[in-house]
Parts: C-alpha cells; sequence; structure tokens
C-alpha cells in the first residue's frame, strides 16, 4: 500500500515536469525566452514547459571548455533574444532531443543570421547549405568582426574534437 502511495505521489509531483510531449518539428509558434545556455542555445517556454531550442544553420564558439568567444557568443545571443517573446520555427529534434528552429526576435530580426553578422558564430556547413548563411559569414570574416578579429580562429566542431582526446 505504501509503495502505491509513494508511486502515485511521484508520479503528481513529476506530472509537468521536463520537456513537452507535443511533436513541434517543421512547426511556427510563439514562446518566451528563459535561458541562454551558450551561442547557439536556448531555452524557451512553450505551454508552461521548457523547451531546448538549438538555433539552425550556425555553431558558436563553446562556452564549456572556456573556447575562446564563447561567453561573448553566448552574451550577444543574450542581447538579441534573452526575455522576449520570439517565433521559433522548428525543423527537427537533434539527437539530444533539442529543437532545432531559427529563432526570430521581438524587432523582426533572424536570430541565427545576426549571430552571423556579429561574428559570434560559424556557418554549420556540415548541416546547412544555405548560400544566405555562407554569405554572411564570409562577409564576417572579410570585415574581421567578432571572432574574426582573432589570428587564429578554431572552429567549435574541432575544438569539441580536440577536447575529446
Amino acid at each position: 500500500m505504501n509503495r502505491f502511495l509513494v508511486l502515485i505521489l511521484f508520479s503528481v509531483l513529476s506530472f509537468g515536469q521536463g520537456q513537452l510531449k507535443e511533436n513541434l518539428s517543421h512547426k511556427t509558434f510563439s514562446a518566451r525566452v528563459i535561458g541562454i545556455m551558450d551561442g547557439d542555445t536556448m531555452e524557451i517556454l512553450y505551454k508552461k514547459r521548457p523547451i531546448k531550442v538549438r538555433l539552425a544553420h550556425i555553431d558558436s564558439p563553446e562556452k564549456r571548455g572556456t573556447q575562446p568567444f564563447g561567453n561573448n557568443a553566448k552574451q550577444a545571443l543574450s542581447d538579441l533574444c534573452f526575455g522576449q517573446i520570439v517565433s521559433i520555427h522548428a525543423e527537427k529534434y537533434d539527437r539530444y532531443k533539442r529543437l532545432i528552429a531559427v529563432v526570430t526576435n521581438d524587432k523582426g530580426q533572424n536570430v541565427n543570421q545576426q549571430m552571423l553578422k556579429l561574428g559570434m558564430a560559424w556557418h554549420y556547413k556540415k548541416y546547412s547549405k544555405d548560400a544566405d548563411y555562407a554569405m554572411l559569414e564570409t562577409e564576417a570574416r572579410k570585415n574581421r568582426v567578432g571572432l574574426w578579429q582573432d589570428k587564429n580562429p578554431i572552429a567549435p566542431w574541432l575544438w569539441r574534437e580536440k577536447k575529446k582526446k
């Protein structure tokens, strides 16, 4: 009997926690940005549930492992959208159950593209063939904006690989 009551109590307390069960792939919706993990990952509140969102088309310097410009990228993303009601243009979920999306802030700016313009991200060509993103990275490199001021910037995917070894 006690085990049964504990199980019921646990179920009641657990209800409302964790990720939303609704599949948001290929949907557009609005939500509030409640957290910034790093320069390409945020947390939103949608239908009273937190959801991790990974910005599509870009890869920003790692905050964990103290990659150069990691903190700057996190701050730039925060400045662009933290606390705002944003529009989420969802693509799909990744293997970490994050929603891959393009985010538009309350000024109508494509946040993913803004991160490239600010020189706070690479175009993630492994997962994106979008020519607009490639052009924005090229422009930021040419103008030595943000992380492109560094003499030898290391792409985040190479940084992660190096850290694994």
